[in-house]
């Protein structure tokens, strides 16, 4: 199969598997941000995104697309790593020209996906995983500003998320460009604009999630 035998084609999977990542982190730090204003206000949006069949369906689809995004993205680092064979300093020492986050997407990658793991466990399983087994405590299932300030209370949490949104950055910068390029917006006019518009969404993507721990940090 074509998508799937071919660099392009799994070039292509990578990037629209990646764009779930990047919709999935929008819409959540955007979320994020209204606990700064209201705790009443995040909560109903929590409330509204707990076991409905909406919120599982969405849930599924931006899960489905990460997997496929992950699973790509170790079977590209496995084919390239096989391919270098002997050849591998060679290729780093005529790659100083690549970007740092290029040459480390994969590593930025699993910095992400391990922070993601810990996050789903103080969130998610604390409330939309109680509201659909009824294991846990259901009085908190939907408090999600309760969990918010559990855990942001601790400064060391904090220092942990604000390290791993700048593994965010790093990864987006790269990751939003060569997703536009590899479906086709690539002359040399687009290049750097696109370059341009992957570091504006990456810095929008974590200023608005550092809001939180920076906010917590600094005034309580």
């Amino acid at each position: 199969m074509w998508l799937i035998n071919s660099s392009i084609g799994r070039k292509l999977i990578m990037s629209i598997s990646g764009m779930f990542l990047i919709l999935f982190l929008l819409f959540h730090a955007s979320m994020n941000i209204v606990v700064l204003f209201s705790a009443d206000a995040y909560n109903a949006i929590c409330e509204f995104l707990g076991a409905n069949w909406y919120a599982l369906i969405g849930t599924a689809i931006l899960a489905g697309g990460f997997t496929i995004h992950i699973l790509y993205a170790t079977l590209l680092t496995f084919l390239n790593l096989r391919a270098r064979g002997k050849q591998k300093y060679a290729v780093v020492d005529s790659q100083k020209d690549v970007s740092w986050a290029s040459r480390n997407m994969y590593v930025l990658g699993l910095i992400i996906v391990g922070f993601l793991l810990l996050h789903f466990y103080q969130f998610w399983s604390k409330m939309q995983f109680v509201e659909l087994t009824g294991l846990g405590d259901h009085s908190l299932a939907a408090d999600g500003a309760y969990w918010v300030n559990h855990w942001f209370s601790q400064p060391v949490y904090c220092i942990l998320y604000i390290v791993w949104l700048s593994a965010i950055w790093f990864h987006l910068t790269h990751g939003v460009w060569s997703a536009l390029q590899t479906i086709g917006i690539s002359n040399g006019t687009w290049l750097p604009r696109i370059k341009c518009i992957a570091n504006i969404v990456a810095t929008i993507v974590v200023l608005m999630f550092a809001a939180v721990p920076v906010k917590y940090l600094f005034f309580g």
